[in-house]
């Protein structure tokens, strides 16, 4: 059998694997990505069939994923939205830094990982999952909820410090200096900077120039436009993954909306595959030996996002139930954790085991986040006298009384 015939059929068994994969996760109310990490470790090293055709298109397909990925998260912000919401979660935001950064840098010592495998470790367990997050918020109906805009304005903060995280990452990983190191996070910061002034003085033209009423020839400006920003932020040793979070928040009005339209089926399947990839690589014997660090790992980081939530919701008058929402909303990993050590374990600067431990962390809070979630209300009114005589929780958020 030539190489092209195998390749086609080990990747139509792959892509029929993440549909079954992806509805068995809608059964149960979940994020597939546990089942996608899942799905790449039994199938990649050491796994029970070991993938071999299919490499070089994964991981190309990957880079394409992490790029949609940022693309489609930037689309959901603006300028304003952006700068109205570090105002006003920045005392939160700090708070989540220093709360949920921490535990994954101490142990990232502990286990002799040395300072690049701290600094790695700390982006996986601070950021969290925009994505499942408001997919569960959605699935509840908590959108309208009053600390509903206190989580997303923390998401916010938290997108915004991957805006400075990352290049600084890619440039230790590459083995920079000091100096190419800061000369990273000036460009990166330029960008940024560079990005919100020309939106809000001229981002309609930034709208008019990509947008079209032809389906197939905006997606095509859509996709070309966020492959050469990628690369060109790559090129300038900046993360490809700001400059597609770049563009996103500089495309506006209602070709932000048709570009997210146009380009999630696209987004959920490359991002599949990025998933997938990320497991193919990543030997699942190395799992056990990490697996009770990484619940370890889980059940403190599950905590200080509690606290996160509970303080940043408690800071705006939000009450008991309120704030429970707020935390628990928040503990979920996903996208940009993987991303993140993705990005670390292919530079080969970081040990195989902090991989395996990435993904039995992320495998854990993205299966506990939207699980807490589902049962914080029914936990509080048990444990809480106050809230026992309330049988429901009104959708506007008339409990912050209690």
């Amino acid at each position: 059998m030539d190489t092209t015939t195998l390749a086609l059929i080990e990747l139509g068994a792959v892509f029929f694997t993440l549909g079954a994969l992806g509805r068995l996760a809608a059964r149960f109310g979940m994020s597939p990505i546990p089942f996608y990490l899942i799905g790449g470790l039994c199938f990649g090293k050491g796994g029970f069939i070991q993938l071999g055709d299919i490499s070089e298109f994964s991981h190309l397909a990957s880079e394409i994923g992490v790029v949609l990925l940022l693309l489609l998260l930037g689309l959901e912000y603006t300028p304003g939205e952006l700068v109205n919401g570090l105002r006003r979660s920045r005392v939160a935001g700090l708070i989540d830094l220093a709360l949920n950064a921490a535990p994954g840098a101490i142990l990232a010592l502990m286990l002799g990982l040395g300072p690049v495998g701290a600094l790695v470790l700390a982006g996986i367990t601070y950021i969290s999952s925009s994505g499942i997050i408001a997919k569960v918020l959605g699935d509840l109906g908590r959108l309208g909820n009053r600390e509903t805009p206190v989580v997303l304005s923390i998401l916010v903060f938290e997108d915004l410090a991957m805006a400075v995280y990352l290049p600084i990452l890619t440039a230790i990983l590459a083995g920079v200096s000091l100096l190419g190191g800061l000369e990273a996070v000036a460009i990166a910061l330029g960008l940024v900077a560079v990005v919100l002034v020309l939106v809000l003085k001229c981002g309609r033209y930034v709208s008019l120039v990509l947008d079209s009423p032809d389906r197939e020839t905006l997606l095509l400006k859509l996709l070309g436009a966020a492959l050469l920003i990628a690369g060109i932020a790559s090129a300038l040793q900046v993360s490809a993954a700001v400059g597609a979070f770049l563009l996103g928040i500089a495309i506006s009005g209602s070709t932000a909306h048709d570009a997210a339209r146009v380009l999630e089926p696209l987004r959920d399947l490359f991002a599949a595959i990025f998933f997938v990839f990320f497991g193919l690589n990543t030997d699942p014997t190395l799992v056990p030996p990490v697996l009770g660090w990484a619940i370890l790992l889980a059940v403190v980081t599950s905590l200080t996002k509690v606290a996160t939530g509970w303080i940043a919701a408690g800071r705006h008058g939000i009450a008991i139930m309120g704030r429970a929402r707020a935390g628990v909303a928040l503990i979920a990993r996903g996208e940009f954790s993987i991303v993140i050590a993705g990005l670390a374990v292919t530079s080969g600067h970081v040990d195989a085991e902090l991989a395996a431990l990435a993904s039995a962390y992320v495998m854990i809070t993205a299966v506990v986040g939207p699980v807490a979630s589902r049962a914080v209300e029914p936990v509080m009114r048990r444990t809480v006298p106050a809230l026992r005589e309330k049988p429901t929780s009104p959708p506007d958020g008339d409990d912050e009384l209690l």
